[in-house]
């Protein structure tokens, strides 16, 4: 492997390796002459600027176009305070995709990414010694199942970390269940977080069938903490050997839940690097995921850590009434 040109910055709390893509948003069912919104998202993009936001030094590891679209990216990546010194910008075609979501926050999907600029990434664009001074390295499913170099960044980056975070976020479009199953088990030794939902990813990827099960499960892989993501009912938490449950936060208003998960996923993570304990910055991150769904589009809305702190002080959050 050769090693990618040394980036700028040499230190960062939280690194995050994936796909930006552009996002055409619509308020109406797709059809032809239906007015959109353009922004930009892709969970890479949505984890990186939760962590930021909640007050982390957030780099992030990527290809772009090397055209208009491309620095288009680029400047939507700064506004949302997420380093561009470890981003890499190349010939190619940026990844998109299509969302509508109705008045109830859900939504429908269709991609345009097959062979991206963004599937280029490779082990040659990562800087090793930025990914062994991270607080952590962040990755998930996604990236690691839209190309084989792809998977190979990822497999770089998890050796690599001193603090690997996984969210299996399976995508049936992306990556068969088998394969998905085989990253899990090889990825999960490497992990000091993995990050599954539950019933969905759970049941398909270990075959359990209660929150509790597959945390016992993915400890059993080598995985050090996991945190089952259990929709409306909250968190299950496998940390340090002990089991708890944290409850969801109500959201204020649900407009979109487009980058709810990441969210959660890289404010968490950010919080726990910054030395929140773990326990403290789940709930962190679901108080963020709740606060997220009131904007369109997967950074439509980040909140600040003053807005997530004073949303935290507001709601009743516990570690009772389990489901």
């Amino acid at each position: 492997m050769t090693a990618a040109a040394p980036s700028g910055r040499r230190h960062y709390d939280v690194v995050v390796l994936g796909e930006v893509l552009v996002e055409v948003a619509t308020e109406a069912a797709f059809d032809d002459g239906v007015e959109a919104r353009l922004g930009v998202s892709g969970d890479a993009l949505n984890v990186a600027a939760a962590a930021a936001a909640a007050g982390a030094e957030v780099g992030l590891i990527s290809v772009l176009g090397e055209d208009e679209l491309g620095q288009a990216v680029r400047r939507r990546i700064e506004e949302l305070g997420v380093s561009t010194d470890l981003l890499r910008q190349r010939p190619g075609q940026q990844g998109a995709y299509f969302v509508h979501s109705d008045p109830e926050g859900n939504r429908e999907f269709s991609y345009a990414r097959s062979h991206s600029v963004g599937s280029t990434l490779s082990p040659e664009d990562l800087d090793l010694e930025v990914l062994r001074n991270a607080g952590a390295v962040i990755a998930s499913g996604i990236i690691a199942a839209i190309s084989d170099t792809a998977a190979q960044a990822v497999d770089v980056a998890a050796a690599a970390a001193r603090r690997f975070v996984y969210d299996p976020n399976h995508r049936p479009r992306l990556s068969s269940l088998e394969d998905a199953r085989r990253r899990l088990r090889e990825l999960a030794p490497l992990s000091w977080l993995v990050t599954p939902s539950s019933p969905g990813e759970t049941s398909d990827l270990l075959d359990a069938e209660s929150p509790d099960a597959a945390a016992q499960a993915l400890t059993s892989m080598g995985a050090s903490n996991v945190a089952v993501t259990c929709g409306a009912d909250g968190i299950y938490l496998l940390h340090d050997g002990e089991t708890r449950w944290i409850s969801s936060v109500p959201a204020p208003h649900v407009i979109d839940q487009t980058g709810a998960g990441d969210a959660f996923l890289g404010s968490t993570t950010a919080r726990a690097v910054l030395g929140d304990t773990l326990p403290d910055a789940v709930r962190w991150g679901a108080a963020v995921a709740s606060l997220v769904v009131g904007g369109r589009g997967g950074t439509g809305f980040v909140p600040t850590a003053a807005q997530t702190r004073e949303h935290l002080r507001t709601a009743s959050i516990t570690e009772e009434g389990a489901p």
